[in-house]
C-alpha cells in the first residue's frame, strides 16, 4: 500500500508541475487523467481524457450521460465511423486558409470556435468559413478561465460580445455552439451556457499542436491522430498550427482510408436534443 501511495503522490506532483508550467498566457493544454480515476461531472476545473484502448473512445472526467443533462458532449456514443472536426481559433498566422483549402478538397464540414481577437482581425476568413458551409462557434471574447466566472452577467457578456461581432461581420446569427477556453469549466458554467441556449462541446481527441515555437513533426502528429481516432470522435485541432496546415489534406485522406467520414457538429447537437427529450 505504501508503494502505491508514493506512486500516487508522485503522479499528482507531476500533474501539478505540468499545469503550472503550461498555464502561461496564450498556452492551452490537455490534461490526461489517470486511467484508474473515477469519472464524474463533479470533477470540475480542467477537461481531461484517459485513453484505454486503441480505436475506442477515451474516458472523460465527466461521462457523456452526465454532460448531456446540460446539452454538452465530448464524444458521440456511436459505433458509426464518423468524425466531427473542430478547430480552436485564437489568432491568425497564415494557417487558416490552407486548412480551409484541405477541408474543401474533402468536402469535410468543420466547426471553428473563435475568440474576439480573430473576429476583429480576420473578418474575411470568418466570411469564408460561413460561405464554405462551416460552422462558427463561440470560444468567448477574451479567452478567460471561465470556471472562475460565477456571475451569469459576466458569462453572458463573454459569449454575447462574440455573437454581436459575428453578426456584424456576416449578417447572420451565430450557431449556439460553445467551447470553454482551455477546457476549463464548472457545472454552473454548463448550466449558464444551457440557459443561454448553447451546446457545450469538449473533445475526445487532441494533441499538443498549440505551441507555436515547438510544433510537432508530421510523424508525431500522425502517431497521435491516427492511433487514437475512434467512432464518434470530436477532434480538436488548432488553426494556428503549421503542422496541421501541412498535414490536414493527407490526414483526412488517411482517416477516409480507415473508413471514416466527416459530419457537422449540428448532427451531434441533434442527438443531444433527442436524448434530452427522451429523458423528460
Amino acid at each position: 500500500m505504501k508503494k502505491n501511495t508514493l506512486i500516487g503522490k508522485f503522479l499528482l506532483l507531476c500533474c501539478l508541475f505540468i499545469l503550472a508550467y503550461m498555464s502561461g498566457t496564450g498556452i492551452k493544454y490537455l490534461v490526461l487523467v489517470n486511467s484508474t480515476a473515477q469519472t464524474s461531472a463533479s470533477a470540475e476545473g480542467n477537461w481531461g481524457l484517459s485513453f484505454q484502448q486503441e480505436g475506442c473512445a477515451p474516458i472523460g472526467n465527466a461521462s457523456a450521460e452526465e454532460l448531456s443533462a446540460y446539452h454538452a458532449a465530448y464524444v458521440d456514443q456511436t459505433d458509426e465511423k464518423v468524425i466531427y472536426l473542430t478547430f480552436d481559433v485564437g489568432y491568425e498566422n497564415g494557417c487558416t486558409a490552407p486548412i480551409l483549402d484541405a477541408l474543401k478538397q474533402h468536402n469535410a464540414p468543420a466547426t471553428f470556435f473563435v475568440v474576439g481577437h480573430f473576429l476583429e482581425t480576420s473578418p474575411d476568413l470568418v466570411k469564408r468559413m460561413v460561405a464554405e458551409g462551416h460552422t462558427v462557434g463561440n470560444h468567448t471574447y477574451n479567452h478567460p478561465d471561465m470556471s472562475k466566472i460565477s456571475s451569469a452577467e459576466s458569462f453572458q457578456k463573454e459569449l454575447g460580445d462574440v455573437e454581436a461581432l459575428f453578426e456584424e461581420i456576416t449578417g447572420t446569427s451565430m450557431s449556439r455552439f460553445y467551447r470553454p477556453p482551455q477546457g476549463k469549466y464548472s457545472i454552473s458554467n454548463l448550466q449558464m451556457a444551457n440557459d443561454m441556449g448553447y451546446y457545450t462541446f469538449f473533445w475526445s481527441l487532441a494533441y499538443v499542436d498549440w505551441l507555436q515555437d515547438d510544433q510537432p513533426t508530421k510523424e508525431e502528429a500522425f502517431d497521435k491522430l491516427l492511433s487514437r481516432i475512434h467512432p464518434g470522435a470530436v477532434v480538436l485541432l488548432h488553426s494556428t498550427s503549421s503542422t496541421n496546415a501541412e498535414i490536414l489534406d493527407e490526414l483526412l485522406t488517411k482517416w477516409e482510408e480507415m473508413g471514416y467520414s466527416f459530419a457537422p457538429l449540428s448532427d451531434l447537437a441533434q442527438k443531444l436534443d433527442s436524448a434530452s427529450s427522451v429523458s423528460k
